[in-house]
C-alpha cells in the first residue's frame, strides 16, 4: 500500500527546526545567567574579602599611629629631659668661674695695672682699669692671651690718657682702659690639662720599657 503525505511536512520540518533552535536559545540564556550569577557571586566574595582587608589595615593603621604619637610624646619628654640635664651640668661645672676669674686675673695683671670695674655676662667679661702706661695694658692684654688658660679672645675696646693725682704737686699722666675678655668653660680647660697628663703619663711609661732605662 502506497502512502501519501498530504501534509505540508516542509512547514512542519521549519517549525521543529525553530522550536530546537528557541530552546537552544533558552538553554544557553540560562547557562548564560548562571555563570553570570557565578561571576557576579564570585566578585562580590572577593569585595568583601577586601573589604575585610582593608578594615584590618585600617584599625592596625590607627593603632600604628596612636603608636607613633606616644613615641613622639616621649621623644619630647626625652629631649626636655636632655636639656634639663645640660642645664644643670652647665650650672654645675660654670659656678666655679667667678673664683678662676679672680683668680686668674689676680695673677695676670701685670705691675702698675689696677682694674676699677669688672662685669660678668655669662663667658663675656668687661674689665675697666687704670695702667701706668699703654705698655702695661699691651702686658695684659698678651697676659689674658697667651698665659692663661681661662681667657680668650681678649679684646682692647678703648684706651684713653689721662691723668692722676697722687699729691698735690705729683700729678702722673696715666692710661685708662676697657677690655672686653671671653671665659672659657670648665670642661674646655680640662680638656687639654687631662691631655698633657696623658702625654706625661705615655713618655714615662716609654722611658721606663725602654732598653736604656733596663
Amino acid at each position: 500500500m502506497i502512502l501519501i503525505n498530504l501534509l505540508p511536512h516542509r512547514e512542519a520540518a521549519r517549525k521543529q527546526r525553530k522550536d530546537v533552535f528557541n530552546v537552544s536559545l533558552g538553554v544557553s540564556a540560562l547557562i548564560g545567567g548562571l555563570l553570570a550569577g557565578l561571576v557576579f557571586l564570585w566578585f562580590q566574595a572577593e569585595i568583601a574579602a577586601q573589604q575585610g582587608h582593608n578594615q584590618t589595615l585600617q584599625s592596625e593603621i590607627k593603632k600604628f599611629d596612636a603608636q607613633i604619637k606616644d613615641i613622639a610624646g616621649l621623644e619630647s619628654e626625652i629631649a626636655a629631659l636632655r636639656a634639663r640635664q645640660q642645664a644643670v651640668e652647665d650650672l654645675q661645672s660654670d659656678r666655679n668661674l667667678p673664683v678662676h676669674l679672680l683668680v686668674e686675673l689676680v695673677r695676670q695683671l701685670p705691675d702698675g695695672v689696677y682694674v676699677n670695674s669688672m662685669r660678668q655676662d655669662g663667658k663675656n667679661v668687661a674689665l675697666q682699669g687704670v695702667a701706668q702706661s699703654n705698655e702695661r695694658v699691651s702686658e695684659l692684654l698678651r697676659n689674658l692671651s697667651n698665659k692663661s688658660p681661662w681667657f680668650a679672645r681678649p679684646e682692647l675696646i678703648e684706651i684713653v690718657s689721662g691723668s692722676v693725682a697722687l699729691a698735690p704737686r705729683d700729678v702722673r699722666r696715666v692710661a685708662n682702659f676697657k677690655i672686653n675678655v671671653k671665659l672659657v668653660p670648665n670642661d674646655a680647660v680640662a680638656k687639654p690639662a687631662a691631655v698633657s697628663a696623658s702625654g706625661v703619663l705615655t713618655g714615662k711609661a716609654a722611658a721606663a720599657s725602654s732598653p736604656a732605662a733596663k
